[in-house]
């Protein structure tokens, strides 16, 4: 619609209207509660958890021979000034990365096609090839997502073997990029 035809439309309150954002952008309640949508309830899910083992994996690539030798000069010691600026790069890459994930995996933009045809026969064609699209995408998320988890489990698991004691540290980073994914959304 156009602006002013839909602010004649329009009859929510701001306390509505934020809520109805709320429900479609922020990625924890957009997957646990359910809303009126067209996207498939289990790759909402499996999207939230494959973003934040994303964001583990990516926290994890700031880990090297520097990083640790100054958590030994520190002996261990915490230091969030340091990790600050490694945190909000790896929100701002792996919330990037999840926006991708979101275009190509949900299919509320394929669905919506179909209730955009006006002749019962074009809708019929559109649907069909918007049902092989979708099982053809769920098909590579779920496989991508397979891969994907195992080579962050090989990946972090080796290194949480090795470097034991530094395994706190970097899943504070990690909560801290992801609480920054859940808070500024």
């Amino acid at each position: 619609m156009q602006y002013k035809q839909a602010l004649n439309n329009e009859k929510r309150k701001f306390c509505e209207y934020y809520a109805s954002l709320l429900k479609i952008k922020h990625p924890l309640i957009f997957a646990f509660c359910p809303i009126k949508d067209y996207n498939s309830r289990i790759i909402k899910i499996n999207l939230f958890f494959l973003s934040f083992s994303i964001f583990y994996a990516i926290n994890f690539g700031f880990f090297d021979e520097q990083i640790l030798h100054k958590l030994y000069e520190d002996k261990g010691k915490y230091d969030i000034i340091y990790f600050l600026p490694k945190i909000f790069i790896s929100f701002i890459s792996g919330h990037f990365i999840s926006i991708i994930l979101n275009y190509i995996f949900l299919s509320e933009r394929n669905v919506i096609k179909i209730k955009e045809q006006n002749d019962y026969s074009k809708a019929d064609y559109t649907a069909q090839n918007v049902q092989k699209k979708l099982m053809i995408k769920y098909t590579i998320f779920f496989i991508l997502g397979i891969i994907f988890l195992g080579f962050f489990w090989i990946l972090l698991s080796s290194f949480g073997a090795v470097y034991q004691n530094t395994q706190i540290l970097l899943v504070k980073n990690t909560l801290m990029s992801y609480a920054m994914e859940m808070v500024l959304l």
